[in-house]
């Protein structure tokens, strides 16, 4: 029998087996649902991040630096413009 790499090393190896087949039987509506969810949660913990670390500046700003952080800032750049300091 095959065995498999285990997904999550903090989960025992029952609970993963039960999570991947709850995933199996899951419609992918459903998946995609779950991903979208985690994307925003993502932005929302990186624009909490840039906010603590870039603290007062405007809110355009730190979407600009979000983009930066998920396109590449050279990708952002050529679509966005630089960040002010950059000019």
């Amino acid at each position: 029998m095959l065995q498999r790499t285990r997904l999550y090393s903090d989960t025992s190896a029952e609970a993963e087996r039960i999570l991947l087949a709850i995933y199996e039987r899951m419609p992918i509506w459903r998946k995609i649902e779950l991903i979208e969810d985690a994307n925003r949660t993502a932005r929302h913990l990186a624009m909490v991040g840039l906010q603590s670390r870039h603290h007062g500046e405007p809110v355009a700003k730190l979407r600009r630096r979000l983009l930066g952080l998920v396109l590449g800032e050279e990708t952002a750049r050529k679509i966005y413009g630089p960040l002010d300091h950059e000019q």
